[in-house]
């Protein structure tokens, strides 16, 4: 079901997460090289299931309990890639400012805030349902 605010939410989780990693840098390394999601396999392939996570997400709108944990479970993937980002970004040499580390690092953030914007309207639909049954 496309049309529901959380899919689009979802869908945008998710090119944020498996298409976003391609274009913008994470963080510079020591030398000064851009360092891209997909140059280190563990970054990428945290990122790519998050991606996959927010796809599978979008086709449990039967299930919305179902789709409700997937999303918690992929935010907290995200918030440990942020963890591991912000670890990195701190005990490396080099400037503090963010335009050295790179925006890239930032890119579980907004992955984040779609996925919580999509677990506020699967919560909105699962009590509109609970209502309408209530009436029956």
């Amino acid at each position: 079901m496309i049309q529901r605010i959380q899919s689009i939410y979802l869908i945008l989780a998710a090119l944020v997460s498996g298409v976003l990693v391609w274009v913008v840098d994470a963080y510079l390394n020591g030398d000064s090289n851009e360092f891209l999601g997909v140059d280190d396999s563990v970054y990428f392939g945290t990122f790519m299931v998050s991606a996959v996570l927010s796809i599978f997400a979008i086709f449990l709108f039967k299930n919305r309990q179902l789709q409700f944990v997937i999303n918690r479970l992929n935010i907290l993937i995200n918030l440990i890639l942020l963890g591991v980002f912000v670890y990195r970004a701190l005990t490396w040499s080099g400037g503090t400012a963010v335009s050295e580390k790179g925006l890239g690092m930032f890119l579980p953030v907004l992955s984040i805030v779609l996925l919580a914007l999509a677990n506020k309207a699967i919560r909105k639909d699962e009590q509109l349902v609970k209502s309408a049954d209530r009436l029956r």
